[in-house]
């Protein structure tokens, strides 16, 4: 500091005296007489000391030339202006005393206007350095971009750009509104893309396309899509938001099919859910799993008092001990408990021992085919697993629980679909009976979990294809893993003791539509390079899914993207018989498990179909 000290001070003492001795000049027309030139001498320390003692107090000195701001020049026009007032008074009530007459006031203004931009002039030098002059002479071995957008995080991040010593030359901005066609935004050009990309990537000589983390989905797949014939490669940028968060660094990345599926950002009543979690003892089952896991990093950012992470997979519990790392502070006691939610002595103890007032149920098989043939163990994973949490709840009073169920419990055509539909049921039915408030939250699939379709699609073609589509029809609702998680913690907050939370999902998409975009973003071509074939629906399967049964439709809309459901509660008396059965049914062989399973689960859809008619199967 002291080395920035001693260079600042003697540059600022020259500008003055510049500043002050140029206010002589242009006052007098540039005729200085030996008269003149005494008052200047004279008056030119009091001056000086003035103007160094404000910009000593201001702390001028610790203010970053390399990275001034338009703050830094308004600070320069106030510590000015300040200066100013204060020679002002001073000449007139000691100035004669001091040096034999007064400054000319007119002298005074004039140094004060000269002093604004010939200081702000020197401060903004070193950024116009860095992010103008130095550019130019390093373009031939830059890589030539456009920005995508105007919006805010588009001119965030272009300013960046500008600021940092990137491989990228950013040489303008492109913007769908052709109104914005043609305006400048920090010296560079906004272009509509109309003409074409192939056209604006010749004119522009550009080869890439920079794209904020923060555009919809929709908007991506429509530029990769219209840049397909061009050699533009369209990457992406985290948002200066995220980069200022830590999440990211300033880097860029290619697309991946989170980006073509993104939504616009939730909005969370941070409030309403840190109530329920701050400072709470928090247990996440199916804690290893991909909602589980990602409950638990959420979790976190609430500062709960205590978050014990519980799996059946030791390895799965060893990989969120090591990706926990760091993430969370000292003072949050966060337990690594391997624990299978079915052996009911085992949950017992650690429920009495942790004592959670927040449980969130990620547990449970989830695979259509594999469940079709394990019935009895999907009853025990889905159904009992699920009635030991509840039950214990209950037991321990927690406070509130939390079911993670899917949309394949809505008129359900397999197993895995049928034994979460029990689930929300036995769920809901304790409502009845438990202080415990619970509430069941119900989506569709999300990006990227283990065995889901992106992760299969991505090793198809990285082993050269074919990729595998069971029907060219087939549609499912998705959404990214944070984006559920964060309306999950959200739906958790709303409504009463026994509600059905549904998640708003979007449009479907295509399940071949994916297939044809991942072929596209992996920098290959269909059918060309890789080619997709149909193999028929696999057991339990269903063309389409439902997130809502007929008597649900009017749900009640209690967030932008929730609604909770209108659904009434089974009979105490009839969800136990059910449950009878089914315990029954464990030691059954498959199909016999399977008409006890169906038997049960034909009485519920009835019930939420209008006319009583049997689920479509499509």
């Amino acid at each position: 500091m002291q080395y920035r000290i001693a260079t600042v001070i003697p540059v600022y003492l020259t500008l003055y005296t510049i500043c002050f001795f140029g206010a002589f000049l242009l006052r007098f027309e540039m005729v200085m007489d030996r008269e003149l030139l005494q008052v200047f001498y004279r008056s030119l320390p009091y001056v000086l000391a003035v103007k160094l003692a404000i910009a000593l107090v201001s702390a001028e000195w610790k203010r970053s030339f390399r990275y001034a701001t338009l703050t830094d020049l308004a600070h320069i026009g106030i510590s000015t202006t300040c200066a100013a007032a204060i020679l002002y008074s001073i000449n007139l009530e000691f100035m004669s005393n001091l040096v034999g007459q007064q400054i000319p006031r007119s002298i005074i203004l004039i140094d004060w206007v000269l002093s604004i931009p010939v200081l702000g002039g020197v401060r903004s030098s070193s950024r116009i350095y860095g992010e103008v002059i130095r550019p130019l002479f390093k373009k031939a071995d830059k890589t030539r971009a456009l920005v995508y957008g105007s919006a805010p995080d588009s001119i965030e991040i272009l300013r960046a750009f500008q600021r940092a010593d990137s491989e990228y030359q950013i040489v303008g901005l492109v913007d769908r509104n052709a109104r914005k066609q043609g305006h400048i935004i920090a010296g560079l050009r906004i272009y509509s893309g109309r003409p074409g990309w192939v056209e604006l990537s010749h004119s522009l000589n550009v080869t890439h396309i920079l794209i904020p983390a923060s555009v919809a989905g929709r908007e991506v797949r429509d530029i990769i899509n219209d840049c397909a014939d061009s050699n533009i490669k369209i990457q992406v940028i985290p948002s200066v938001g995220d980069v200022v968060d830590g999440v990211y660094q300033l880097k860029v990345r290619d697309v991946t099919v989170s980006d073509l599926l993104r939504r616009e950002p939730n909005q969370l009543d941070s409030s309403q859910i840190g109530k329920y979690i701050a400072g709470k003892r928090v247990l996440v089952t199916g804690a290893a799993g991909s909602i589980g896991s990602e409950i638990c990093r959420q979790v976190l950012e609430f500062q709960p008092r205590s978050l014990a992470l519980l799996d059946q997979s030791e390895f799965g519990i060893f990989q969120m001990e090591q990706s926990l790392q760091g993430l969370y502070s000292s003072n949050i006691d966060v337990q690594f408990i391997i624990a299978d939610v079915t052996n009911t002595a085992r949950v017992q103890t650690v429920m009495k021992e942790f004592q959670p007032e927040l449980v969130l149920h990620a547990a449970a098989y989830k695979h259509v085919p594999l469940m079709e043939d394990n019935i009895p163990e999907a009853i025990r994973n889905n159904v009992f697993g699920t009635k030991n949490m509840v039950d214990l709840a209950d037991e321990v009073g927690v406070e509130r629980f939390i079911l993670i169920s899917t949309d394949k419990a809505v008129k359900p055509t397999s197993v895995m679909g049928s034994t979460k539909l029990v689930a929300e049921k036995y769920v809901s039915s304790a409502s009845a009976w438990s202080k415990t408030h619970f509430v069941t939250v119900r989506f569709g699939n999300v990006l990227n979990s283990a065995g889901s379709v992106v992760p299969t699609f991505r090793r198809q073609i990285e082993a050269g294809g074919p990729i595998t589509v069971t029907h060219p029809e087939i549609n499912r609702f998705f959404m990214t893993i944070p984006e559920a998680v964060q309306l999950v913690l959200q739906a958790g907050a709303l409504g009463s003791s026994g509600d059905i939370h549904i998640l708003e999902m979007g449009e479907p998409v295509k399940i071949v539509d994916l297939a044809k975009d991942m072929i596209k973003l992996s920098g290959m071509r269909y059918p060309d390079d890789i080619d997709i074939v149909f193999t028929g629906l696999r057991p339990g399967e269903k063309l389409y899914e439902d997130l809502f049964y007929d008597l649900e439709e009017q749900a009640t809309k209690v967030h932008d993207k929730i609604f909770c459901a209108n659904c009434t509660n089974p009979v105490q008396l009839e969800m136990e018989r059910d449950i009878k059965m089914l315990a029954e049914a464990m030691d059954m062989p498959n199909e016999e498990a399977r008409t006890v399973l169906a038997k049960i689960v034909d009485a519920y859809v009835s019930a939420g179909v209008r006319d009583e008619e049997p689920a479509k199967a499509a």
